[in-house]
């Protein structure tokens, strides 16, 4: 198991600070989702958990090691992160992007192995992407090039997967085959993941720790039925509602007034 977590983390862009102070452990071997409103400081958080974005103060400690004190291939062997808005070189094909997931557990000389061959066509067939391995990304959808993206990520093979907002251009169909794989993969590999979602509902059934956030602070965290409730919806959301069991999962399910 590794663990992650941050102490009196302060991030912020220019001369604006987003995240001011903040400590957060994120539980081992369990899926964790941020939620909060637009501009809140999740999309931060994770950047600064994921070493995207250097703190102005604190620490982010990667078993109980400062991240900034490992080297990029040690930090990318255990830590796989799909960012909000990954880019990749132009004309790149599908299965090209997919095996650049496994340059961390490659040697010097880039040997491609039946491991490597193996863990992409893993990742490949858990994203449901195998028929577009011979495509440039270009010509996906938005759709079908997030599930490429995931796709690189769950290659990687990290014990931590750190996700901003993986459902973003998915329909509601993928959106919740996407939280399912990620849910299934936590099951089987005991794997933590830690997800930025917007949807509070699917969050709350498809998570086993919440984090809400508002102006750059942790309100509330804990299992979702501790965290979602009517108070927290307004105060976090600005929207007056009541939260109900959700008749198939039994998770919370808010419903807006």
């Amino acid at each position: 198991m590794t663990k992650l977590a941050a102490q009196g983390l302060t991030l912020g862009y220019d001369d604006r600070v987003v995240v001011d102070r903040l400590d957060v452990e994120i539980l081992e071997g369990k899926v964790t989702t941020v939620v909060g409103a637009n501009a809140c400081g999740k999309s931060t958080l994770l950047r600064g958990l994921a070493r995207l974005l250097r703190p102005r103060s604190g620490v982010v400690l990667l078993d109980d090691r400062p991240l900034d004190d490992l080297s990029t291939l040690e930090v990318a062997r255990v830590l796989g992160v799909l960012p909000q808005t990954p880019v990749a070189p132009d004309g790149i094909t599908v299965g090209d992007l997919v095996g650049r997931g496994r340059h961390p557990h490659q040697g010097w000389f880039r040997r491609w192995t039946e491991e490597d061959e193996a863990a992409v066509a893993d990742a490949l067939d858990a994203t449901g992407s195998q028929d577009l391995v011979g495509r440039p990304l270009r010509e996906l959808s938005g759709g079908q090039r997030q599930r490429v993206w995931v796709a690189m990520a769950l290659a990687q093979q990290t014990e931590v997967l750190l996700l901003d907002e993986p459902t973003t251009y998915l329909d509601l169909n993928h959106q919740v085959e996407l939280l399912r794989l990620l849910r299934d993969l936590n099951a089987r590999s005991g794997k933590t993941i830690v997800v930025v979602l917007h949807e509070l509902n699917l969050a709350a059934r498809f998570s086993d720790h919440m984090i809400a956030m508002s102006d750059g602070r942790i309100v509330a965290q804990g299992a979702p039925g501790d965290v979602v409730t009517a108070e927290l919806v307004e105060e976090v959301f600005g929207l007056r509602s009541m939260v109900v069991p959700d008749p198939v999962a039994g998770t919370p399910l808010v419903v807006p007034l």
